[in-house]
């Protein structure tokens, strides 16, 4: 999970519709899309297949309106994090990534091939919550469908990792390659996939290679 800047003031279709699915309009999604750089808030699969606009609170099927319309609340996630969070455990103990820095708040690593979440800060539910959560989209093991998604994202932050080292490895030799340059800022950016690990890694990197540093931005 990265932090994310939404864009002040509700669509007009939330303010000025009354259907019930009007959170699900074109405005909306093309909204948060922007937003959150196309990909889902919490596994940050990108490019996003299956896109669904995600409640962070639960209106509990339209019976707390407040929730279901507001656009603060309306996240931006793939199909397979939105029904594993739906979960009661998971009620009211996630982050809401536009107001709280996950960078701040949760160290994200990928160990011999296990996701491995931790909450930075302690006694802090929603920290410890969300934690939880990302581990679970990337290891559920039932239904066989969702076993299947969490080793397609699994599988994606593996192969990114290994970019992400391969990038840092050739830069260390060549420090003024063009390419390698390029393809480790972009895997940094805020918006690019499973960002939320990648930066974690470079960070624990900074004490030893303040040179990265730069590619942070």
């Amino acid at each position: 999970m990265i932090g994310v800047v939404r864009s002040p003031g509700a669509p007009k279709a939330l303010l000025e519709s009354t259907a019930e699915d009007r959170y699900r309009y074109p405005e909306v999604v093309r909204r948060l899309i922007e937003d959150f750089g196309g990909k889902c808030y919490i596994c940050e699969i990108n490019p996003l297949q299956d896109p669904e606009v995600e409640h962070l609170r639960p209106h509990k099927n339209g019976t707390i309106p407040g929730r279901k319309f507001d656009w603060n609340n309306l996240f931006l996630a793939c199909r397979h994090c939105n029904g594993v969070k739906n979960q009661p455990k998971y009620e009211g103990r996630v982050l809401d990534c536009c107001v709280r820095d996950p960078e701040e708040l949760l160290d994200q690593g990928l160990s011999e091939n296990s996701v491995c979440v931790r909450p930075l800060v302690e006694n802090d539910e929603e920290a410890a919550g969300t934690a939880k959560l990302i581990e679970e989209v990337f290891t559920s093991s039932k239904p066989p469908l969702r076993e299947h998604a969490a080793q397609v994202r699994l599988d994606g932050l593996q192969e990114r990792m290994n970019l992400l080292y391969r990038a840092i490895q050739t830069l260390r030799s060549k420090p003024q390659d063009p390419m390698a340059r390029r393809n480790l800022r972009a895997m940094l950016r805020k918006e690019a996939a499973f960002a939320g690990f990648t930066r974690c890694a470079v960070r624990k990197m900074l004490p030893r290679h303040p040179e990265l540093g730069e590619f942070m931005q």
